[in-house]
């Protein structure tokens, strides 16, 4: 028998995130393109930061056939953040700059990449990347090379540079409380030996 679940940010009623979810503006539009194998996994940052962002949106899918028109809002440009080769760095916003729509995959790596392939129109788009180096709080998953984040992380981090000096830290409050119930549910011990 499944447990009580929350509507909005689908975590059991025990253990609902929604107190602690944000309500933020920002210049920058996000658009989620979430893998269907995500929705339903524990780990949901992309929910997450789709329901702190108030100028964001949450689509899941492998196709998206509306896509021509989700990446051409009126008064934004299109970028994919995704590393790439070409992707280049973000930056803070000249004053006069049009703002991004930034779009951004949800899923494993593998998932995102086949995301990319399914839909040519996302995969042509131009990439903008973090800077290197970045550390990911997501202590429960070893990440598959330096600078990986999480969907949650790496959005955070993107809004902190386009919009500085706005701050972004409280979109990573849930995600926080979020890791900090898994470890104490799987207890201190298991969480040493298999993390740390």
């Amino acid at each position: 028998m499944s447990r009580p679940q929350c509507c909005r940010c689908l975590r059991p009623i025990t253990h609902c995130l929604c107190a602690l979810i944000p309500s933020l503006d920002s210049r920058t539009r996000v658009l989620l393109l979430q893998h269907p194998s995500e929705v339903n996994h524990a780990l949901n940052t992309a929910r997450l930061a789709a329901l702190g962002l108030n100028n964001a949106q949450l689509l899941v899918g492998e196709v998206f056939d509306d896509l021509a028109t989700l990446l051409n809002p009126p008064g934004y440009q299109a970028r994919l953040l995704f590393p790439a080769d070409d992707a280049q760095p973000l930056c803070t916003y000249a004053s006069s700059e049009q703002p991004l729509l930034l779009v951004v995959p949800d899923g494993t790596w593998r998932k995102a990449r086949k995301l990319l392939h399914l839909n040519p129109l996302l995969a042509a788009l131009p990439r903008v990347t973090l800077a290197a180096g970045s550390v990911s709080r997501y202590r429960l998953r070893k990440a598959p090379g330096p600078g990986a984040l999480s969907t949650v992380e790496a959005i955070a981090q993107a809004l902190q540079v386009l919009e500085a000096p706005r701050s972004f830290e409280a979109l990573l409050a849930p995600f926080e409380a979020l890791i900090d119930g898994q470890i104490a549910a799987m207890g201190r011990a298991v969480f040493e030996k298999n993390h740390t």
